[in-house]
């Protein structure tokens, strides 16, 4: 497990950036924090820690945005509205699960009985209204991107 607190949107995204930088298909980050977190901001640096374009906007609406670029895939998906098993499976959530693709997944509390073993989980509490305090369980790969 580890720490780091952030003090601005961009540094945010620069933590974020190392963590993407780690990342691996079949990984799944479950992300844990409140509306207002900074869910997207992390998955934007995620996504360009992965050597993504950065152009991430919360899927809210969508229920899943997709990016790709040189063999690299981020499905970001928001469960905000999903609240059971049933309601999981009409997303098509099981199917985006590869060796291939990341997933990052804003609102895992309400489907974390349905996520499979081995998740990396996010945590984003927010203390102001730009600092985050960010902890991420679930690798030691990751220990040497805290600060």
């Amino acid at each position: 497990m580890i720490s780091a607190k952030t003090n601005s949107p961009q540094e945010t995204i620069e933590f974020a950036k190392k963590i993407g930088a780690m990342l691996k298909g079949g990984d799944i980050i479950a992300y844990k924090g409140g509306l207002g977190a900074g869910k997207t901001t992390f998955t934007r640096g995620l996504a360009m820690g992965m050597g993504l374009p950065d152009e991430v906007s919360s899927p809210t609406f969508a229920l899943v945005n997709e990016y790709r670029d040189n063999g690299r895939v981020l499905y970001h998906f928001d469960m905000y509205r999903i609240m059971n098993e049933e309601a999981l499976e009409t997303t098509g959530f099981y199917d985006y699960i590869s060796d291939e693709s990341v997933i990052a997944v804003e609102w895992s509390e309400n489907i974390a009985d349905c996520l499979p073993d081995g998740i990396i989980t996010v945590t984003i509490e927010a203390e102001g209204e730009d600092t985050r305090i960010i902890t991420v369980k679930g690798d030691e790969r990751f220990d040497s991107a805290g600060n």
